[in-house]
């Protein structure tokens, strides 16, 4: 364990420290006062050691647990038990995900719990569709096309009536797979994949973050017309400004205590379900729960950790670099400050490690950890540029979104199949913490230093981070592809452990 915290450690300070070094060089140029980089520094010690243990215990409690329960799930012999189970599954893990609970804060023309409870019902009917989707072996290509389809069909409706809904509707697909659901939907996805079977036991392995960051987009644009809203107003509180350093600890100590309640109560309701599966089904031996409680501490200590860094640290330092750069007589410096920035925080993105981790070990290292983190990053810093031209000049998110899914569909017909799945997997892993609290709030900052509106031309920056992974990953694919049919190597086996409980499956690299 001492050997596993230490390589932990060691990934989350080269995660963690390139974003803090370029807010210190920005100094030199747009200086913050000394008590708001003070809290930011903080803030990144804590970030650092956060995601050290939050990644640590993901990969020892809650991916075991969701694996062994996505199992048992798919073993039942009732659609209708299956159906329910999912449901409610998806619907409670995504009302105690803090990033949601970040998004809801932000608007003061919709109460709270109806844009928590209208998210998390469509990552439940999502969550379902996926599982059906894997026991009825139906492409995960075509499922997505239907449901984009149905996306963007609502949008043009909503956009007609209230345009700031639009961008709200994308973000809200973006913040709901975060450091909570994208471990546990992964491994539930293993277990239904793992159960089932088959040649395409693999790619079933992927897919349904992807497929749960659509729900939510969906729902939120019924709700925008079933409820006749006609405007989305922005709630977002002036930024925090430490009188002294006495005032940057006692920021923080209320910060502990807000996020000791936001992950209790991300993290009990999938303790509830580990323990009514344990009694019913699974019937682990001690020594294993005791192992799945000792990573649960883990996750718990680390997500504490990570949520206090970004929410104190990082937030008002985003906030304030934004606003600063905004207001100065060179804001076409957005742009590229954003790319590089954003090139560097998905790195820290807690859910990312555990993405691209898994995907290593699936494709037994075909596709490596280091070649989905760069394409990832492309993808991020692209989404910046656009998010931060948006900024300066107001075109509406429609404009960007519309060209970037239909491109993103229409490699998927060209991409090999598990790079596809991959990346609707990736769009939503990106958009986790560290896009919600830092770089939304650098867009927020500049928008409103440019006098612009906050709802339609900051928000949608989550959205933007979520759709560009899946055109750099599927190219990345489709690159990859074109290598190895110059290649002579025909076939391969992948030789999974024994101890992972995944199926070996052996394919044609040609056909991949």
């Amino acid at each position: 364990m001492k050997k596993q915290l230490f390589e932990k450690l060691k990934e989350a300070m080269a995660s963690v420290l390139p974003v803090t070094l370029i807010v210190v060089l920005l100094q030199i140029f747009f200086p913050m006062p000394i008590n708001m980089l003070g809290a930011f520094l903080l803030g990144a010690l804590l970030l650092i050691v956060g995601m050290c243990l939050f990644t640590l215990g993901a990969e020892t409690s809650m991916m075991p647990t969701a694996e062994r329960i996505g199992s048992q799930i798919i073993k039942s012999g009732s659609y209708w038990v299956l159906i329910s189970v999912v449901f409610l599954i998806g619907t409670i893990i995504t009302i105690a995900e803090p990033d949601l609970q970040v998004l809801a804060n932000q608007f003061s023309t919709i109460n709270k719990w109806v844009v928590i409870l209208t998210v998390a019902a469509g990552v439940g009917i999502s969550l379902t569709v996926a599982m059906i989707r894997v026991l009825k072996r139906v492409e995960l290509t075509q499922v997505l096309l239907a449901m984009y389809v149905l996306v963007f069909a609502l949008a043009g409706t909503v956009i007609v009536s209230n345009p700031g809904m639009v961008p709200v509707a994308f973000d809200s697909g973006g913040v709901t797979t975060g450091p909570i659901t994208v471990p546990f939907l992964m491994a539930l996805g293993i277990g239904f994949a793992t159960v089932r079977g088959g040649k395409s036991a693999q790619d079933d392995s992927f897919g349904i973050v992807g497929l749960c960051s659509v729900g939510p987009i969906i729902a939120m644009l019924i709700l925008g017309i079933a409820s006749g809203v006609r405007e989305v107003s922005s709630g977002a509180e002036e930024m925090i400004i430490f009188d002294s350093f006495v005032d940057v600890l006692l920021s923080f100590g209320h910060g502990f205590i807000d996020c000791i309640g936001e992950v209790a109560q991300a993290i009990l309701p999938i303790i509830a379900l580990f323990l009514l599966f344990q009694l019913i089904f699974l019937h682990l031996p001690k020594k294993n729960v005791a192992r799945i409680g000792i990573g649960l501490i883990y996750t718990f200590i680390g997500l504490v950790l990570f949520l206090v860094g970004v929410n104190i640290g990082f937030m008002p330092a985003g906030t304030y670099l934004g606003s600063a750069i905004g207001s100065s007589g060179v804001s076409w410096l957005l742009i590229p400050i954003g790319m590089l920035l954003g090139f560097f925080v998905v790195m820290a993105e807690p859910a990312v490690k555990v993405l691209n981790k898994q995907v290593e070990e699936l494709t037994v290292g075909a596709i490596s950890q280091k070649a989905m983190l760069m394409s990832l990053s492309i993808g991020v810093a692209l989404s910046l540029g656009i998010s931060m031209l948006r900024v300066l000049t107001g075109i509406s998110i429609w404009y960007f979104l519309v060209p970037c899914y239909a491109l993103a569909i229409e490699l998927s017909f060209i991409a090999p199949k598990i790079f596809t799945v991959i990346a609707f997997d990736s769009g939503g892993v990106a958009s986790g913490p560290m896009t919600a609290t830092f770089m939304l709030p650098f867009a927020m900052g500049a928008c409103q230093a440019l006098g612009g509106n906050i709802t339609t031309d900051a928000f949608g920056l989550v959205a933007m981070v979520a759709v560009t992974p899946l055109i750099t990953i599927q190219i990345m694919g489709i690159a990859y592809k074109l290598k190895l049919k110059r290649s002579t190597e025909k076939t391969e086996v992948l030789d999974y452990e024994e101890d992972t409980g995944i199926t070996i499956i052996e394919f044609d690299l040609e056909d991949i």
